[in-house]
């Protein structure tokens, strides 16, 4: 039933045709078709040389929220566990928690440290790099200031970082959200990565811009029309 579902819906989108983002937008609510309130995904290739430039990666709190209710992890020194916890941080705990994820305790979405419980977060590596979840200072999720860290990330700052095929890929909302809404994290999230552009970089820095909800088809923005839109 599910692929019977998802061949329908893959008709009303033109893979040939590049879209504005107001026709995507609209093509892409139109598209979802799962029972729950689909994630809204954009997706941008980029064409950076991955080996040289490993780390284009960010964060950024999108104006109408991400949708997703997210389980915060904070790693500090005992005097700001309290903080951490009032801020509604999930999880808090200074060397204890860095023992109880050594152990394999993962169960938190974000991981946020204090500068100073970074010796001890530095040998977690093994266990979060292959999860995405080391803190780092690029994304905001090392920081003096954990406290105003996790109401950002509770109120919709989401993570971004390139994978290995040169791809950025980042959640902008929910298929529920009205059209202007996604357009508005749309832009923001695009702004973000754009930011992030290696001053050195040779030739197009943004070749291709996907969005999608969780179970639809990828609906293909024209890019021109889309960079102009934006700058």
């Amino acid at each position: 039933m599910s692929g019977k579902k998802f061949t329908e819906k893959k008709k009303i989108v033109d893979s040939n045709k590049k879209y504005t983002l107001q026709e995507a937008v609209g093509l892409v609510k139109q598209a979802a078709w799962a029972k729950f309130d689909e994630t809204v995904d954009l997706a941008i290739k980029l064409g950076v040389n991955t080996t040289k430039n490993p780390s284009i990666r960010g964060a950024v709190s999108l104006p109408s929220g991400s949708g997703k209710s997210k389980k915060i992890a904070v790693i500090t020194s005992p005097g700001g566990v309290n903080e951490a916890e009032k801020a509604g941080a999930a999880v808090v705990g200074s060397e204890d928690l860095v023992e109880k994820i050594k152990g394999g305790f993962l169960d938190f979405d974000v991981l946020i440290a204090s500068p100073d419980m970074m010796g001890s977060v530095g040998k977690l590596g093994r266990v979060l790099g292959p999860k995405g979840l080391m803190p780092n200072p690029k994304t905001g999720t090392v920081t003096e200031d954990v406290a105003k860290a996790v109401a950002e990330f509770k109120g919709g700052k989401v993570e971004f970082k390139m994978d290995k095929g040169g791809a950025v890929h980042m959640v902008i909302g929910k298929v529920s959200f009205a059209p202007e809404a996604l357009a508005k994290n749309f832009r923001t999230a695009l702004e973000a990565i754009n930011r992030q552009k290696p001053s050195g970089l040779k030739g197009i820095y943004i070749k291709s811009i996907t969005l999608s909800s969780t179970m639809g088809p990828g609906v293909k923005l024209d890019l021109r029309k889309t960079l102009e839109e934006v700058e």
